[in-house]
């Protein structure tokens, strides 16, 4: 049974900070940035996760990225790494890892993953970390647990899932979860969300105004902050789903992805005044 995403199934699990919290209370959160010519999606990964709570966001990158990344962010911290041995060391401390936005269709970005995964922190792997996939699904899925999250577009979902789209985005969705055994976000105009253990959950607040390069990277890093957070990453990906939606129907027409995450806040306000703490 698919039941519709709704604020009302997971707000009493969203980490809304208290009087005594304090930045690493609300989680680490790292994005594997991609080479110097493609740092802007772990950018706006970086920014979102940051928006949406998570008290420490750092990008690790490439050396020759430093200085392109550097000039461009404030609050997200910068640290490059040489090979995937350092990578998997400086992710030790991570609450949450995003990685795959514009990370290079190459063979390093199979061995960042692979020395991210033995971290202990809960994956999002997104974009360029799942094609690079294509026809060794099962290598992947091996690298995840059930904490973990994929999350697709349909020609990512094909690529890794060949011809399950035939048996409807629902279906397809709630299977690709079960084979992976990890979260499944299916995105599209009604983005699926399913877990390993059969639930699955319905987005039909979608916007169309999120049709626009990037924004798929802006929801990798909100449902990777969420679950910096210790949100649960079902509940964590509900949520940033939802409100991925609702950001981008606040800001409306001319939205593009560096809007979302400055947006986001009152998204978040709206849903702390209808929803509050309880």
């Amino acid at each position: 049974m698919i039941e519709t995403n709704d604020p009302a199934l997971w707000r009493n699990f969203l980490p809304w900070p208290g009087p005594d919290t304090h930045k690493h209370a609300r989680g680490r959160l790292v994005v594997v940035s991609g080479k110097a010519h493609q740092t802007g999606a772990a950018r706006l990964a970086a920014r979102a996760g940051l928006r949406i709570g998570a008290g420490v966001v750092r990008i690790l990158c490439p050396p020759d990225a430093v200085s392109v990344i550097a000039p461009a962010i404030e609050a997200v911290m910068l640290t490059p790494f040489a090979s995937a041995d350092a990578l998997g060391r400086e992710v030790e401390m991570a609450d949450a890892v995003v990685i795959g936005p514009a990370a290079g269709l190459d063979d390093a970005t199979v061995a960042n993953l692979q020395a991210v995964a033995m971290s202990g922190a809960v994956l999002v792997i997104d974009a360029d970390a799942l094609t690079m996939f294509k026809g060794r699904a099962a290598e992947l899925f091996a690298l995840v647990d059930r904490d973990d999250v994929l999350t697709p577009h349909e020609g990512e979902f094909e690529r890794l899932f060949p011809g399950l789209l035939n048996q409807g985005r629902e279906k397809a969705a709630m299977e690709a979860a079960r084979r992976a055994q990890a979260v499944v976000v299916l995105k599209g105009a009604q983005t699926i969300v399913a877990s390993p253990d059969g639930r699955a959950r319905r987005n039909i607040n979608g916007s169309p105004w999120l049709a626009t390069a990037g924004t798929g990277d802006v929801l990798a890093g909100m449902i990777g902050g969420l679950i910096a957070e210790r949100m649960s990453s079902f509940d964590a990906a509900s949520a940033a789903v939802w409100l991925h939606s609702a950001a981008a129907s606040v800001f409306g027409p001319g939205l593009i992805s560096e809007d979302l995450p400055e947006i986001l806040p009152k998204a978040l306000r709206e849903l702390w005044i209808q929803y509050p703490p309880q």
